[in-house]
């Protein structure tokens, strides 16, 4: 089965005002003191104790009960601050412009094109073109939990447990129509005639092995293989074909809920979960049959993991906690633990990757922006706007870029906005004096660390918090 990695060991967090994250999961790694980190370079950011309670109770340990997720937000555009030169002709990182649409919290993000689609705990699923609402389409689910994109084909994953299938009208762009649902009608009903279809899902309770029994948490597309993979609060993660809408696996993945999902190159997938766990799995074929192995078990941890990611060429995964850490590994050394990043107060909720850059959003209402240089992770914004919790995230290469490299991020927060950054892999780093200037509310925190798929959605020991 898996072969458990050890937990990581967790320090003090007092005056880090430089600090390095590069913690190995080794059984020999040595504690560093407070006054040793305090001598590291640095470059942004803030951690704080993490807050997981071993003595609490299953359904009360999401971070969103902890945080100030049900804000009226004043909907003003983000202070955000040039911390660089201003006479420099470095590109900087800033705020675009907020989208905003008085109807619920923002749950979920999907960017294609110049398109961006936005889900939220109302019933209406929005599009956005040019930073101006191009169109909207209904459900019959209230909360949006998750959206991928396949071609013409739109995947909403939703609270009820089921996903359901758009596509755009080839008559009016505007126009989305449903398409179906996963399952489909036409398979509960053939499966339904045999027993053996049905599995225990809670305690006097069965329910047919290829319907989700809990919400869906997260949804991510093999779009090589035609392969959609489901995540659910019902521990179990999904395979789907998406050619014919069929469920040719389910996965009894955790022990708790599993939180994301997240699938790479070369067959591997990427679950994480309430209990604490990321776990690899490889995709193999048996015979007419597709199934997925267990390979190893990166992470146990008491803290719940709420967020993966994968980078573009997949040599880099990414996993964020209930703690405000994100850990990573690398392909390169065997999936060995790289290190830690440090950058927030609270709950890491999602994480999003673009060419050399890592993107965190936390339920401390902040994004950190990361650049990574082979094993190193230096912090180069801290982008600041949002007044509730950073719930999902997605980024778009910027088409009207001249020479460098620059991405359109959108955030979603349970502030019911999205904001919309331009970040440039070649902004200058935060330097201490600016964060202390600038008084970010992180602490006087900072790191620099060792070290495309997108996931997002959790909860934290069976939470219903969000």
């Amino acid at each position: 089965m898996f072969a458990e990695s050890e937990s990581i060991p967790r320090f003090k967090f007092g005056n880090m005002m430089h600090s390095d994250p590069n913690l190995s999961l080794s059984a020999g790694a040595n504690v560093v003191a407070d006054d040793d980190f305090y001598l590291r370079n640095s470059s942004a950011s803030a951690a704080t104790p993490a807050f997981c309670d071993q003595n609490r109770m299953s359904c009360e340990g999401s971070p969103m009960t902890m945080s100030p997720w049900n804000q009226t937000s004043n909907f003003i555009k983000s202070g955000w601050s040039n911390f660089g030169d201003s006479g420099s002709a470095v590109p900087t990182n800033a705020l675009i412009g907020s989208l905003v649409r008085e109807e619920g919290h923002i749950y979920s993000l999907a960017a294609t094109k110049d398109l961006l689609y936005t889900g939220s705990d109302s019933k209406n699923i929005r599009v956005w073109k040019n930073l101006k609402e191009h169109s909207g389409f209904k459900s019959n689910s209230g909360l949006v939990k998750a959206i991928v994109i396949s071609g013409e084909k739109i995947f909403t994953g939703h609270q009820d447990g089921k996903i359901r299938v758009w596509k755009v009208s080839t008559k009016n762009s505007s126009v989305h129509k449903r398409a179906g649902t996963l399952p489909t009608l036409k398979d509960i009903l053939k499966s339904s005639i045999k027993p053996s279809n049905y599995v225990e899902v809670r305690r006097k309770r069965s329910a047919l092995w290829i319907k989700h029994s809990d919400a869906i948490s997260c949804l991510s597309l093999d779009e090589e293989e035609g392969i959609l993979y489901s995540a659910s609060w019902d521990r179990t993660v999904k395979v789907w074909r998406i050619s014919d809408s069929k469920c040719l696996e389910s996965i009894k993945a955790h022990d708790d809920a599993v939180n994301a999902v997240v699938s790479s190159t070369e067959g591997l997938v990427f679950t994480g979960s309430a209990d604490g766990s990321v776990k690899v799995w490889k995709r193999e074929p048996k015979g007419k049959v597709t199934r997925h192995s267990p390979v190893q078990a990166l992470l146990k941890q008491e803290c719940a993991v709420t967020a993966l990611a994968v980078n573009t060429s997949g040599t880099v995964v990414y996993c964020g906690s209930s703690d405000g850490m994100v850990n990573f590994w690398e392909r390169e050394k065997q999936l060995s633990h790289g290190g830690v990043l440090k950058g927030h107060k609270l709950a890491v909720l999602c994480l999003a990757t673009a060419g050399n850059l890592v993107f965190s959003g936390s339920a401390d209402k902040n994004i950190c922006v990361w650049k990574r240089d082979r094993s190193i992770h230096t912090c180069l914004s801290v982008l600041t706007g949002h007044t509730g919790p950073v719930k999902c995230l997605a980024v778009e290469e910027d088409q009207e870029a001249d020479r460098n490299q620059r991405w359109v991020v959108y955030s979603g927060s349970l502030d019911k906005s999205v904001k919309v950054w331009s970040v440039s892999e070649y902004a200058p780093e935060l330097q201490m004096g600016m964060l202390q200037n600038q008084q970010l509310g992180l602490d006087g925190d900072s790191m620099r660390s060792q070290g495309r798929s997108f996931s997002s959605g959790s909860r934290a020991s069976q939470s219903r918090g969000f």
